[in-house]
């Protein structure tokens, strides 16, 4: 095996399915060679040993990793060219408890290489409308829901003649119009940080990969406070749990009223093509009420969704309630 053209080709499929990662795990008697995409990890390949390990030692000196390392994690960079686009890779290792190690490699695409799909266009069109009045537009859902897609498009959408300021943990979309920056917790550089950092570069749109503690929800509401747009996730199961998760982060009502303009949830929904497109509910903070939840316009969508032949009725109820 010329473990070169092996790793190109690999590499090459993996754009082609639009997967987000690559794996290479060790088992027993070899490698497991696995692709993410659609939410789903589906095996590529078996490796054995000696072809693992020399897949593992070409990745790691392509990005600048110690190759005799083999337990401790570590992480690393680098740059490869697919039928001549630029594509941003970044690779993390880790030895398990017989220091057999394992090999991630997340694929950063460009964001004009990302195609948004969406059961209902006019949601694009409702988030526009929300940008105009600024202040923070929070956005939920699982992990692979699409909401870092929507956000950089939606900025790429309003902003185009604006500054724009994404920060993220790691960076996960390329875009070379925006001043892109990636938190570095271990060079004291978090995410509230980046944003007074950013904030002295003027910017009129701030991405916030993750309100996730105190200091980054402070960080976050103080610049929408102060005319920024804000575009960020919060971890929540549905709309209104956006607005307890920011209280429970120390924010008090007031300035929750004062600063967050929208409420966004989002999943991406595999169609009857077996594509995925998302689905969102879309809320004004005025519009919250008190838990739990209600789903109807979420479920009168699904039932469109299914009458128009878009999605099974066994797909709508799997989504039924986010």
């Amino acid at each position: 095996m010329i473990i070169e053209n092996y790793f190109s080709d690999l590499l090459s499929a993996a754009i082609l399915k639009q997967s987000s990662d690559i794996y290479f795990l060790p088992k027993k008697d070899g490698y497991d060679v696995k692709l993410r995409f659609k939410n789903q990890v589906v095996i590529s390949d078996r490796l054995s040993k000696l072809d693992g390990r020399k897949c593992l030692n070409y990745c790691k000196f392509q990005a600048d990793m110690a190759i005799s390392e083999h337990r401790r994690p570590q992480v690393g960079a680098m740059d490869w060219y697919v039928q001549n686009n630029c594509y941003s890779l970044r690779l993390s290792t880790v030895g398990d408890f017989n220091a057999a190690e394992s090999l991630v490699i997340r694929i950063i695409y460009p964001l004009n290489r990302i195609n948004q799909s969406t059961f209902f266009p006019e949601q694009l069109n409702q988030l526009v409308e929300l940008t105009k009045q600024r202040g923070l537009i929070a956005f939920a859902g699982p992990t692979g829901s699409g909401k870092t897609t929507t956000i950089y498009h939606l900025a790429k959408k309003v902003a185009q003649e604006q500054l724009v300021m994404s920060i993220e943990d790691p960076v996960e979309i390329a875009e070379s119009d925006f001043l892109q920056l990636q938190v570095n917790e271990a060079a004291g550089m978090g995410y509230s940080e980046l944003i007074k950092v950013g904030l002295r570069h003027r910017p009129d749109v701030f991405l916030i990969g993750e309100i996730r503690d105190e200091i980054t929800a402070n960080a976050a509401i103080q610049a929408a406070l102060s005319g920024h747009l804000v575009l960020a996730t919060v971890h929540s199961q549905d709309p209104w749990g956006i607005i307890k998760r920011i209280s429970q982060l120390g924010i008090t009502q007031e300035y929750i009223n004062q600063s967050v303009t929208g409420l966004v949830y989002q999943r991406l929904i595999p169609d009857i093509d077996g594509n995925s497109q998302s689905l969102m509910a879309i809320h004004h903070l005025k519009d919250s009420a008190a838990e739990p939840y209600q789903w109807e316009e979420w479920q009168q969508n699904l039932e469109t969704m299914v009458d128009s032949n878009q999605i099974t009725k066994e797909t709508a109820k799997q989504f039924a309630t986010g």
